[in-house]
């Protein structure tokens, strides 16, 4: 495209999550339509939205290729998303990775472009995206994690950014739960034990006052995710900080002299 060519294009700052505008719900059929015929997205946005195709549509187009905006003019703002990772799904199944490849790398140019606060990975399907920051810091650590071979540590930080990914609503207790989890696990992997964090962050010489930090959010994590209470329910801003503090110290751990 000229304008990212040229080095014109900036990058639009997130405007939305919990939505899924006209704009975006076209982009994603064009999207689509580059690597399935407009019968195959029909197929799977219908296993998607639990919905029969309309069998008196039989021509690709005008007639399937109508139905199948249609579709996903309805379909519920979650449900757009849902499809997403459905039509990455059939793309890899009937054509391969490398395709599924180039329709992730559309879907995500298609998101910044709109603002969405999401991205599509090839195999952990539509995941929440943040800040510059955020996602340096959460692939850095979940690299440095899998390259040491603490594999129990990069899970939990998986599934902390699938609870903040999680549709209709986010779950930003489980987020912060697996993020501390993923300390916790960072901490035992480097010490050798199963001691308790606390222990463990004593016995692999965490310096003060980052020791004292480590702490508090360990005890932050257990006051508002380890004893979920119906009058303390953290906001998906405060997860999403944990998960990206959590980040950068697992790697710190990971990668200190």
């Amino acid at each position: 495209m000229f304008s990212k060519r040229h080095g014109f294009a900036t990058t639009p700052p997130i405007t939305f999550r919990h939505e899924a505008p006209e704009g975006l719900r076209y982009g994603v059929i064009q999207a689509a339509y580059d690597h399935l015929s407009y019968d195959r997205i029909r197929t799977c946005l219908c296993r998607i939205m639990r919905t029969s195709p309309d069998r008196g549509n039989w021509s690709e187009i005008p007639n399937i290729r109508d139905e199948v905006m249609r579709l996903m003019e309805d379909a519920e703002w979650y449900q757009v998303y849902d499809a997403i990772e459905g039509l990455a799904g059939f793309i890899e199944n009937t054509h391969g990775y490398d395709l599924t490849v180039e329709f992730a790398n559309s879907i995500n140019g298609l998101f910044i472009d709109t603002g969405a606060g999401w991205q599509l990975k090839a195999g952990e399907g539509v995941v929440l995206r943040g800040d510059a920051e955020f996602e340096s810091a959460v692939a850095s650590a979940r690299s440095s994690l899998s390259a040491a071979t603490y594999g129990v540590a990069e899970g939990q930080l998986r599934e902390a950014l699938h609870d903040i990914s999680r549709r209709p609503e986010p779950d930003p207790t489980g987020a912060i739960h697996h993020a501390l989890g993923a300390l916790e696990a960072t901490a035992r992997y480097i010490d050798g034990s199963n001691k308790v964090f606390g222990e463990a962050v004593k016995r692999i010489n965490v310096p003060k006052p980052l020791d004292d930090a480590l702490s508090k959010m360990w005890g932050y994590s257990s006051g508002c995710a380890r004893h979920v209470s119906p009058t303390n329910v953290p906001s998906l801003a405060e997860a999403t900080l944990v998960v990206h503090l959590s980040s950068a110290i697992c790697r710190y751990l990971v990668e200190r002299p």
